[in-house]
């Protein structure tokens, strides 16, 4: 269950008690989660990549299957409220998906792209959401992806072996169950060029940015790096991370929240969410889907 969650302007963490911290832009309430109780997983939705408008959400898991949202509401993204059975959720720009416990998906907001189209998944056990693209994998490990193929995001049907997929703006990347990484879609900006990553177990995708965390708890990053977002080689004792559209958050072994990256909303000072609040190494390594 992700622990961590971070959009474009804001960041969002899940305290070890199942109540919630965000800082950040919360111009349209999107860091309005203090009353949050109960909660087993975060997910923040982004502001538009390209053009840097618009306005964000988030979403909180109960352990009860139930779900929550917050914040910017104009495409119905966060009209969640009568799901039920969920085990994992999902933001992306203006949208949420959720899996349910039967491996179906459901989806909210906005799908001009198709990205919403998951009716026909079935046995899912994993959900991403890029921005104009949502994937997933399958129980027996091999991908799909619906939504914007404009530079072979959703190019995802030869792989396999998958234990974990994330969506970027216009990127992909999947972990195998052998450490290693695959990664489709737009390479000008590097965050495709994963292919000599190995004894991966967590990873995410920024916007234009791929982070992914080893088994001994380094972090490796690649991608754009224009506010510093990959600068995460000195990082140890990492169990998990999410990746921003210009940011990345890191959570240590002993419960402490690491940032790098732009700051210019606050998004990056997760310094108070310190002190072992967070899940920790005890739990096992969180997935920061």
């Amino acid at each position: 269950m992700s622990a961590l969650a971070a959009g474009r302007r804001h960041s969002v963490g899940r305290r070890w008690d199942g109540t919630v911290v965000a800082v950040g832009n919360t111009a349209a309430a999107e860091c309005c989660v203090e009353r949050w109780e109960d909660i087993v997983a975060v997910a923040a939705g982004n502001v538009h990549t390209a053009t840097n408008t618009g306005r964000s959400h988030t979403v909180g898991l109960r352990s009860d299957g139930t779900v929550l949202a917050t914040g910017w509401n104009g495409y119905g993204q966060c009209d969640v409220t009568g799901w039920q059975g969920v085990t994992a959720v999902a933001a992306g720009w203006r949208r949420t998906l959720g899996l349910r416990a039967n491996g179906r998906v459901l989806a909210a907001g906005r799908s001009s792209e198709g990205q919403c189209d998951v009716q026909s998944w079935r046995e899912m056990v994993v959900l991403s959401c890029g921005d104009w693209h949502s994937v997933g994998v399958r129980s027996d490990g091999f991908a799909l992806a619906t939504g914007n193929n404009q530079r072979r995001q959703c190019a995802v049907e030869g792989w396999r072996d998958l234990v974990a997929i994330s969506a970027g703006y216009l990127h992909t990347v999947g972990l195998r169950t052998d450490g290693r990484v695959v990664a489709t879609g737009d390479r000008t900006n590097g965050a495709c060029e994963v292919d000599e990553w190995e004894d991966v177990v967590t990873l995410d995708a920024g916007s234009y940015h791929t982070v992914g965390v080893t088994a001994s708890g380094r972090v490796l990053a690649t991608g754009d790096n224009s506010y510093g977002q990959c600068g995460v080689s000195d990082w140890r004792d990492i169990i998990a991370v999410a990746a921003g559209s210009t940011h990345t958050i890191g959570l240590c072994g002993d419960g402490t929240v690491v940032s790098a990256g732009n700051n210019a909303d606050r998004q990056c000072e997760v310094d108070a969410w310190s002190g072992g609040q967070l899940p920790d190494a005890s739990s096992g390594r969180e997935n920061a889907q």
